[in-house]
């Protein structure tokens, strides 16, 4: 057995290590936060943390998979916190992908021109329930994820939250057959992205649930948009959907919900989130702003 195959056959995520896995949700369980406060560190300079800081975002990291940090820095439009306050993480591979500014990291705001306004993202209309880079190559998938806010909107932008270890723990409580569907290769296929008959991007199929095959550790891919996503057919497929679509739907207290203010941010290993709708100031200048990286890597020590 290679070192891949047994980093994965001793995961806890793996369905047929059930010893592992009961051992691992007791202690997951025990120590997942109750409320959105205990997710909070304040910190005071975001380009270097101190050791207690950087400790008590990861010690939330490996909680819950994402801590939200607030700072006083206000309404500074820095990206290179954004970079900082990654490296600190070990975070540095970003993704390039679609709409990103130039330098990799996308600014989220309302755009009205260009391909922008075809993404869910850049409108204040709602987005469901998902993870990040659901649509990426496998090889090519995101593991970490940063929010920063500048500006929150006038009203509404709240993000929903829910680790996405606590949905694989519902989903495998309720049925561990649920696990094995959404473990399937073809279970979730995203459909071609084409832009006046230019294909942007092919369709691809993946599973929902993946092992790191490196380290054993949990990844998910997903989103509740039905137009970007064709499930598979199979009934147990089907049905198990239905079951997590019920549980974001539901709630539970395992979803925690927060408005990210002027110098917050929330950095994850790519949990699942949403965001209602918002309605923006009527100047321009106070509009909602937030700068989102995507990152090939995991947070360092989770």
């Amino acid at each position: 057995m290679t070192a891949m195959h047994a980093a994965q056959a001793e995961s806890p995520f793996d369905p047929a290590n059930e010893t592992a896995y009961q051992a691992w949700r007791e202690r997951k369980l025990a120590h997942y936060p109750q409320r959105i406060e205990d997710l909070v560190v304040k910190i005071a300079d975001p380009y270097h943390l101190t050791e207690s800081e950087h400790q008590a975002i990861l010690e939330r990291c490996r909680r819950a998979n994402m801590a939200i940090y607030v700072t006083d820095v206000g309404s500074v439009p820095d990206k290179d916190l954004v970079r900082a306050l990654g490296a600190q993480f070990g975070l540095q591979r970003l993704d390039n992908n679609m709409c990103a500014d130039d330098d990799s990291i996308t600014s989220l705001q309302v755009v009205d021109r260009g391909p922008h306004p075809r993404y869910i993202p850049y409108t204040d209309r709602p987005i469901h329930w998902h993870t990040d880079g659901y649509y990426n190559e496998l090889d090519r998938q995101i593991y970490g994820l940063l929010l920063h806010c500048v500006r929150p909107a006038m009203q509404g932008g709240e993000n929903g939250l829910l680790d996405h270890e606590l949905a694989y723990i519902l989903l495998r409580d309720a049925n561990p057959d649920y696990i094995r569907a959404l473990m399937r290769p073809d279970a979730m296929t995203i459909p071609p992205n084409r832009l006046e008959g230019e294909e942007l991007r092919p369709a691809r199929s993946g599973p929902v649930f993946m092992i790191d095959p490196r380290n054993g550790h949990l990844h998910m891919r997903y989103t509740k948009r039905a137009r970007n996503i064709e499930w598979s057919p199979d009934p147990m497929v089907q049905e198990a959907v239905r079951y997590l679509e019920h549980l974001l739907d539901s709630d539970s207290p395992y979803i925690l919900r927060a408005t990210l203010q002027p110098g917050w941010g929330l950095i994850s290993n790519n949990v699942l989130h949403d965001r209602t709708g918002f309605t923006d100031d009527a100047d321009p200048a106070n509009h909602r702003l937030l700068y989102r990286a995507r990152y090939y890597d995991r947070i360092a020590g989770t």
